[in-house]
């Protein structure tokens, strides 16, 4: 791990995890206007570069409020966002977090979210001092439960219209990863 102006910056075999800034919300809005990758995100797909620098301003605001922190998904020697990959929710007194990823379809199936994923992962247990790691995943979307299991998450049950976007209450599993069970 580097640190460039105190945002950590992680690095894989073949990723770059980063800031995400301005400058990148052209990406972003490539893969988040995409409706296959928001399925499953509670948002509708982005129709505007607005929409991507309002992200973008969320993204900072949650790392500035101590809240949550959420890192840019590029290729080694490629500076594009493919995805995000953060902790959100974070609750320090507690030493627990919520976890998310989006990816880029042009990606899926890649092994990068599970790499991406991993590093966070790492991150939130070495350098956070967190204790539990959670998922919050839509029933339908078996892609991430296969992401999450396959880094050792254990789903502890299904939480019921546990959130109203898009229109309508969504049910979701919660999952969690303690960090005994990663070590």
């Amino acid at each position: 791990m580097v640190e460039v102006n105190s945002f950590p910056i992680l690095e894989t075999n073949r990723l770059i995890l980063r800031k995400v800034t301005n400058d990148d919300a052209c990406s972003l809005l490539k893969y988040l206007s995409d409706r296959d990758v928001m399925k499953h995100i509670g948002l509708e797909p982005f129709k505007s570069i607005n929409d991507a620098l309002d992200e973008i301003s969320w993204y900072q605001s949650i790392y500035d409020k101590n809240t949550g922190i959420r890192w840019g998904i590029t290729l080694k020697n490629q500076g594009q966002v493919i995805g995000s990959c953060g902790f959100l929710n974070l609750i320090p007194k507690h030493y627990r977090s919520e976890i998310g990823i989006e990816l880029s379809k042009e990606h899926w199936g890649e092994g990068i979210a599970s790499e991406a994923i991993n590093a966070v992962i790492r991150y939130g247990f070495m350098h956070m001092n967190l204790q539990r790691i959670e998922a919050l995943i839509e029933p339908p979307n078996l892609l991430s439960q296969k992401l999450v299991e396959k880094q050792g998450f254990i789903k502890e049950g299904l939480l019921r219209s546990y959130e109203f976007t898009g229109g309508k209450f969504d049910d979701l599993y919660m999952y969690s990863l303690l960090k005994p069970d990663f070590e």
